[in-house]
């Protein structure tokens, strides 16, 4: 899925646009996220980078005395190879980032009438912009889980990506992509995924409260300059040290 896209002659058969956020709603009706690529879901190419994760998070925590509440986020920092980026800071750069987990379905739920009732738990993610900060990005992410906990309709910095916050957040399979300039993308390699409320926090009498949650990300950059190596700065890079940093935030 990761590996992924729509071709021109998708969007041509329903007359759609491919920066149209509405259109491509539509188009993930239609198709789901596209056509696999072969060649990239098998190979490794000189000019992407790909970075997987598998982790385990704990979305809700009990409180004494009061209502369960969401308990934590993680936050990655990313290897990107900066130097490299920012030596050819005018070139296209694109980022994708697919984000899986499996929920608990609510027994006896059909889902529609509350969308906390079926799902287990949520997971989202989203990733700082080119002037955000470590501090700010964090602030950020933690206004977005408390306005999803009182049912506010966030959008998280969706001008973008190609999909956006409201768009990806069906489902229990998230994938988004935006593209910009290898300077801009420099800046961007903080990642966050953090949870949204489900069964699990809301039905405090089937004591899942504290259950831990899987979940698998890639994260990938590409560019179509072919003469750009972003994979070989980072393959050397890790030979020396451990360059991702996994940090866990109480919410």
């Amino acid at each position: 899925m990761h590996s992924a896209e729509w071709k021109e002659e998708m969007f041509r058969q329903f007359n759609k646009s491919p920066n149209n956020k509405s259109d491509i709603k539509d188009m993930l009706r239609i198709f789901g996220y596209g056509v696999p690529n072969i060649d990239k879901g098998l190979f490794s190419y000189n000019n992407a980078l790909t970075f997987i994760s598998q982790n385990t998070i704990k979305p809700f925590k009990r409180v004494a005395g009061g209502s369960p509440k969401t308990n934590e986020m993680h936050f990655f920092e990313l290897p990107w190879p900066k130097e490299e980026l920012l030596t050819n800071p005018d070139i296209e750069v694109t980022l994708k980032i697919t984000l899986s987990y499996f929920i608990e379905p609510g027994v006896g739920e059909i889902g529609w009438k509350d969308k906390y009732r079926y799902r287990s738990h949520g997971l989202c993610f989203d990733v700082n912009s080119e002037t955000e900060e470590v501090q700010a990005f964090k602030s950020r992410i933690n206004k977005a889980v408390r306005d999803e906990e009182e049912g506010i309709e966030f959008d998280s910095d969706s001008g973008r990506w190609k999909i956006g916050m409201q768009g990806r957040k069906s489902g229990s399979i998230h994938s988004d992509s935006w593209t910009g300039t290898a300077a801009q993308l420099a800046a961007c390699n903080l990642l966050a995924v953090y949870p949204i409320i489900g069964w699990w926090r809301q039905r405090t009498h089937l004591n899942k409260t504290e259950a831990n949650a899987r979940y698998s990300i890639i994260v990938t950059l590409e560019t179509p300059i072919t003469n750009v190596e972003l994979y070989t700065p980072v393959e050397v890079s890790i030979k020396q040290m451990i360059p991702v940093i996994i940090e866990t935030d109480s919410i």
